[in-house]
C-alpha cells in the first residue's frame, strides 16, 4: 500500500507547486490558459486592445506577456501574467521609442549566428 500511496502524495505535492518541487525554468508548463491570462491582462488596462501576446520565460519565470494598446495614448502597456498561478507579475508603459528599441533588440536576438 505504501508503494501506491507515496507516488500519489508526491504527485499531489508536485501538482500543488510546492517550492520543494518547483521544476527548473526550462521544464515548466503553464497551468493557466492563454485565454484566462489574456482576460486577466485586459482587466488591468480598461479599454485596451491586445496587439500581441506570447508565452515566454523571463527572469526564470514562465509568463504570458501582452502588449496592450490604449486608444488615444501613445505607446503600449505591457502586462505580464504568471503562467503558473495567474497573478499579475508586472505592468509597465512603453513609449513608442522604447518599443522601437525593443523591436531592434529582439530582431538581433533572432538572427542566425
Amino acid at each position: 500500500m505504501n508503494r501506491i500511496l507515496t507516488p500519489l502524495i508526491l504527485a499531489a505535492l508536485v501538482a500543488a507547486g510546492g517550492p520543494a518541487f518547483a521544476a527548473p525554468a526550462g521544464t515548466q508548463h503553464p497551468r493557466i490558459s492563454m485565454p484566462a491570462a489574456r482576460a486577466r491582462a485586459l482587466a488591468q488596462v480598461p479599454h485596451g486592445r491586445i496587439r500581441s501576446g506570447e508565452l515566454e520565460t523571463e527572469h526564470g519565470q514562465l509568463i504570458y506577456s501582452f502588449d496592450i494598446q490604449v486608444p488615444g495614448r501613445p505607446g503600449i502597456e505591457e502586462v505580464q501574467i504568471s503562467a503558473l498561478d495567474g497573478r499579475v507579475v508586472s505592468r509597465t508603459h512603453e513609449t513608442p521609442a522604447a518599443e522601437r528599441r525593443e523591436a531592434r533588440t529582439e530582431a538581433g536576438e533572432h538572427r542566425p549566428h
